[in-house]
């Protein structure tokens, strides 16, 4: 299922040992941003003002770590309780879908334009979408990054294009995906004890906000 659709949800789980028994077959875990391998997706107070995991705020289309090298070829999201407000789903679009949607000039910014990601060794400079040596096409994209120059944005942050990594033509590009996101978008609201795991250089995803501060979730990075 992950190679057909780009993600799977497994349920009837018992328990996190067993979805960490599973997640180690697919690849090895690498550490986070803290340098942990589990980070915990949940409310934080001081993280009203952001577009945060950790916020209850909407989390626009990204793919994980893009400064990252290589970015994790896996994201998994482990629930432990579930938002009960309607809130907290996470939205997933697939690169084969979105490259039908884009127009030749979109699809040029993507793939011939470098940009630098922020990564925790100093920026990397790649195209949004490339291949590997195998042909496999690799995203890199955040809209955060694109319009607001932070992956975690403040949410009332307004940049002027200088100071944006591809300018307004980057900023432009950004809306324009995740207008296509919201309207294309799977969304999937992890049932509590269930696993979803999806293939972070191929599926952008996001994050809708909620209001239940009981969600929580544990996030993993897998690598090949």
């Amino acid at each position: 299922m992950l190679e057909a659709d780009g993600y799977v949800v497994v349920e009837r789980l018992e328990g996190q040992p067993e979805a960490i028994e599973i997640m180690q077959d697919i690849g090895r875990f690498v550490p986070q941003y803290t340098g942990a391998v589990e980070h915990e997706v949940v409310h934080r107070p001081g993280n009203e003002g952001r577009a945060y995991s950790q916020s209850r705020n909407t989390i626009r289309c990204h793919t994980e770590a893009p400064g990252r090298l290589p970015s994790p070829r896996h994201l998994a999201l482990y629930c432990h309780r579930q938002a009960r407000c309607g809130g907290g789903h996470t939205d997933l679009l697939d690169l084969k879908a979105l490259r039908k949607l884009l127009g030749p000039a979109e699809h040029a910014l993507l793939t011939d334009r470098s940009i630098a990601f922020p990564g925790p060794a100093g920026p990397i400079t790649l195209p949004m979408l490339y291949e590997e040596d195998d042909g496999r096409p690799v995203l890199r994209f955040s809209y955060n990054l694109l319009t607001a120059a932070d992956y975690d944005a403040p949410l009332d942050a307004a940049p002027a294009p200088e100071h944006l990594p591809l300018g307004r033509e980057g900023a432009e590009l950004a809306r324009r995906v995740a207008e296509l996101f919201d309207q294309y978008r799977v969304q999937v609201l992890v049932p509590d004890g269930a696993l979803l795991i999806w293939d972070n250089q191929r599926m952008l995803h996001a994050r809708s906000e909620y209001e239940d501060e009981g969600r929580h979730l544990t996030r993993y990075w897998i690598d090949a």
